[in-house]
């Protein structure tokens, strides 16, 4: 056989070999899915990324056929169920849904038990979502004002509760107290939705959380919203103000949520995954839904989604060094 010969074959194998994972990828996205969906939540039941979950998984189910089946494995600040998703097959039947303490834990935890740049491909942001910064009855307050009065007066001895040291309304309130000259005592819990709790009971008088875990209680009196800490206020609650525009100017903070899959999942599998929930997402039911909560919906690309995590590792990583904020 010739060399010429013999130099189209290999070419013909190169070539091949190329693009037969292509070929592969292909095939599996035409396919999928065909077989339940593992949506992992790795914080506890009641917060935005369980209502979410639920709420969105429903619409997935609905749209394939197939059952999404959300799966609660909260502890460490998310990290325990996000090193469960990094382990997974990267084949687009296991979802992982995070806040923005995804980007925080780096900096926080000095080993974690998985790459969070390098484990993990995103799909797409859900949502942007300030907190409501909220009190006990008992905390005579009835403005950020006030709050900043008693705070200076009493240094150290208002409580707050958070998700846990580390999470993300940790950070908000650190944030706070440093932008505002301020001494507060943190009091960690685990998870959000124990934290609404303490702050229901009078066991602490202050705490930053989300509008899912937050509204619920308003009705009854039990906790007063003081301001809204994104750019603007909210509709479901008009008449409160932000905070910047409440005596603490630039203060901005919140928390995304987003969905990753396991590096590695092939990209038309992720294309469809992104395709189907920015659909869900654009519903008017679901845009709906969502701005009830105080949220913006995003529904953006996968690649705007990684350069906003990107982002945000540095960001958060400078700003909870310069807070000498640290795990247990």
């Amino acid at each position: 056989m010739s060399r010429t010969r013999l130099s189209v074959n290999a070419a013909v194998l190169l070539a091949a070999a190329i693009l037969a994972p292509s070929a592969v990828a292909q095939t599996a996205a035409s396919t999928f899915p065909n077989k339940p969906i593992r949506w992992i939540v790795p914080y506890p039941t009641g917060g935005t990324s369980d209502f979410l979950a639920r709420l969105i998984g429903q619409r997935l189910t609905e749209a394939w056929g197939q059952p999404v089946l959300v799966d609660n494995r909260s502890g460490a600040n998310g990290n325990i169920g996000t090193e469960l998703a990094a382990r997974a097959a990267p084949d687009g039947y296991t979802l992982l849904l995070v806040a923005s303490t995804f980007t925080m834990n780096p900096a926080v935890y000095p080993k974690l038990p998985f790459d969070t740049a390098r484990d993990f491909a995103p799909v797409t942001t859900l949502l942007w979502q300030p907190y409501l910064l909220s009190v006990h009855p008992s905390l005579p307050v009835a403005s950020v004002r006030q709050l900043l009065d008693l705070a200076r007066a009493k240094p150290g001895e208002i409580t707050y509760s958070s998700g846990g040291n580390g999470n993300a309304t940790h950070i908000a309130g650190e944030l706070f107290a440093s932008m505002a000259k301020v001494k507060f005592t943190h009091v960690p819990y685990r998870g959000v939705g124990p934290a609404i709790q303490a702050l229901l009971g009078g066991e602490v008088k202050l705490s930053w959380a989300s509008s899912v875990a937050v509204r619920p209680h308003l009705a009854s009196g039990k906790l007063r919203v003081l301001a809204v800490t994104g750019r603007k206020r909210i509709a479901a609650l008009p008449d409160v103000p932000t905070v910047a525009e409440s005596g603490l100017p630039d203060y901005v903070e919140g928390n995304w949520q987003m969905v990753l899959v396991p590096a590695r999942t092939p990209a038309p599998v992720i294309d469809r995954l992104n395709g189907e929930l920015v659909r869900i997402l654009r519903t008017p039911e679901l845009t709906a839904s969502i701005q009830q909560t105080g949220s913006d919906v995003m529904a953006n690309s996968a690649a705007e989604s990684a350069e906003l995590v990107r982002a945000d590792l540095k960001r958060y990583g400078q700003l909870i060094r310069a807070l000498d904020i640290r795990a247990d």
